[in-house]
């Protein structure tokens, strides 16, 4: 595959090799020579062997060829006429300047200014001062009323001097959010729905009213799974979802309640028995099928209350189909977020949230792509109460353009995750909430969040290429300094993730990627512009291993996406990976930020 003069000058320090045979008296051009991005496969398959005398393309670019020459071939000195310039050696030493450099001179006094006004004439008089010549100027006022009678000389005051600048970083609150966590020590299933004692109570009944939410739900299940108890089997899981509820202000601001120590699991089949899921299932004993502490899962010791929702036959891989379990648990949890409005249980700590302007520091957002290919990938934005669904839109819908949303709105539970795909890399309700990236973006004084930008992933490639243009035209008009683009899943979403970066990248946003690539989901389009790419892949063969939650966004992740965004930005070398996932790699970046060690889960080690 031949280069392009860009590819080239991004490779000069890289052996040269034709890609073509090529004849004697050939002027050597980049069109002349092979991709070194791809000499690691090559020379896997046996197709090209690198030699020691072979030269740079730096060295080659413009040499004339003395003799023909095979396709794959290293170029070395015997074949050409002459050998050029090694990259990277030194540059003929800079013409020193003809005088040194003044010191800097004191501010010159300022010069003379008078104004006089005769017979219709404003004259103007600068004098000379240092440096600066003198300067007279006469204007005819013509209709602006002046007299004919001279008017006395008067001094022009200086302009007013400038407010001082404010200092990098200082910090405009714009909205705050108050989330409340209220402790939960205990749920059961009974009668009525209350919150007592910190016990959540839940009306067993209450299920035969929520399945009429919608007729594509044929029936739901309720049960508790406490923390000693999950090696208990489960359907797939469709979504974690948490209990929160406003009471004071809307989404992003204000004051929310959230439940402590307990989560909502939606399981689902559909009346066939057939698994609601898509690429990869969880369905399993639960203490091996989900990663307990991770942003999107139920944590160590949280209580779970399981909906099982059983859909219509053929049902699960439509949009309808899931989401009516989805909407038919929401009504359940609406009852309990009602009761927990009212309780007043002890709070077990408070999170102040702030969207504010750090001005002077670098403006950053963080994009978040989203499955939009229809089907059952879908998410609701901005319902009525955090994490829910009544009152939302689904990206869908709205054409999977990209929706601006503040950090707090993000941090209120302004996302329903639909999607299922698979669970590795699925990102669910409760990812959202505390999505790592939000919070170490927000928290970072070094750095001023602008906001978070939701675009769906459509099926079509032309609705990919329409929507991340629409992207292009949103990041160059907030006038950003950087960006991180993450995408949960891959293979399909990877062609709009690869080029919403193109899209940042051509506007001269330095911009950082985030997705699962690991071995199985290894990046199937490529630009010059991925070049600052995070791993989230946690699985010790690079694999989706139907772990809900293993591989997405950590904090540790989190921490090494701004970190390498940072760097872009200053303009600090960022070094290629290696051609094929190494968790060596990672490790080595934990380890100069302080980090643990990525432990890789092994096949059913998590029990």
């Amino acid at each position: 595959m031949s280069m392009t003069k860009e590819q080239a000058e991004a490779h000069l320090a890289d052996p040269a090799v034709f890609c073509c045979r090529r004849q004697k008296g050939l002027t050597i051009s980049a069109a002349d020579l092979e991709d070194p991005d791809i000499f690691d496969d090559m020379e896997e398959a046996g197709l090209l062997k690198l030699s020691p005398d072979g030269l740079t393309i730096a060295e080659v670019l413009g040499s004339t060829l003395t003799q023909d020459v095979e396709a794959l071939t290293p170029i070395t000195a015997d074949v050409l006429d002459h050998v050029g310039t090694k990259a990277g050696a030194p540059a003929a030493p800079a013409v020193a300047p003809a005088a040194p450099a003044p010191a800097a001179a004191a501010k010159p006094a300022a010069a003379p200014i008078s104004t006089t006004m005769t017979g219709g004439t404003m004259h103007i008089q600068i004098d000379a001062a240092e440096k600066i010549a003198g300067l007279s100027i006469d204007i005819p006022l013509g209709g602006l009323g002046a007299g004919t009678g001279a008017v006395a000389a008067a001094e022009i005051a200086p302009a007013a001097a400038a407010p001082a600048a404010k200092p990098a970083g200082t910090k405009k609150v714009i909205r705050t959010l108050i989330k409340k966590h209220i402790k939960i020590t205990d749920a059961v299933i009974g009668t009525e729905t209350k919150i007592e004692n910190g016990v959540i109570t839940i009306d067993g009944s209450l299920v035969d009213k929520a399945v009429k939410e919608d007729p594509l739900c044929k029936s739901l299940k309720l049960d508790v799974i406490h923390p000693n108890e999950r090696h208990i089997y489960t359907d797939t899981i469709m979504d974690v979802c948490p209990i929160a509820t406003k009471v004071e202000g809307v989404l992003g601001e204000g004051v929310t309640k959230v439940a402590d120590g307990v989560v909502f699991l939606l399981t689902g089949v559909d009346e066939d028995g057939v698994q609601v899921h898509e690429f990869g299932s969880s369905e399993g004993f639960l203490d091996e099928k989900m990663y307990f502490g991770h942003p999107g899962c139920a944590d160590e010791g949280d209580i779970i209350i399981r909906c099982h929702a059983v859909i219509a036959k053929k049902s699960g891989m439509t949009r309808p189909g899931p989401f009516a379990a989805h909407k038919c648990e929401d009504y359940i949890i609406q009852a309990v977020r009602d009761e927990l409005k009212k309780y007043e249980g002890e709070v077990v700590r408070e999170e102040h949230c702030e969207d504010l302007r750090r001005e002077g520091n670098p403006r950053v957002v963080l994009v978040k792509e989203i499955m939009g290919q229809g089907a059952m990938h879908d998410n609701v934005i901005c319902p009525v109460e955090p994490c829910g669904v009544k009152g939302g839109q689904k990206n869908v819908d709205c054409g999977n353009v990209p929706i601006m949303l503040t950090p707090n709105q993000v941090r209120d539970g302004s996302i329903h995750a639909l999607t299922c795909i698979g669970p590795a890399t699925k990102e669910m309700t409760r990812h959202y909430i505390r999505e790592p990236l939000v919070e170490g973006l927000a928290a970072d004084a070094e750095l001023d969040l602008i906001g978070v930008i939701f675009v769906g992933s459509p099926q079509v490639n032309d609705e990919k290429m329409w929507v991340s243009e629409r992207l292009g035209s949103l990041l160059e008009s907030l006038d950003i300094d950087g960006c991180i683009i993450t995408t949960e899943g891959f293979g399909n979403n990877h062609i709009d993730f690869i080029q919403h970066i193109g899209q940042a990248g051509k506007r001269g946003i330095p911009v950082v990627g985030v997705s699962f690539c690991a071995y199985q989901g290894q990046l199937v389009v490529g630009n010059k512009y991925a070049d600052a790419m995070v791993e989230e892949n946690m699985d010790a063969g690079g694999f989706e291993n139907n772990v809900c939650g293993c591989s997405c966004v950590t904090k540790e992740v989190a921490t090494r996406a701004i970190a390498m965004l940072k760097n872009k930005m200053a303009g600090v070398p960022i070094k290629a990976a290696p051609k094929k996932w190494n968790n060596d790699v990672i490790n080595a970046n934990n380890r100069l930020l302080g980090l643990p060690e990525t432990k890789l889960v092994e096949s059913g080690t998590l029990h």
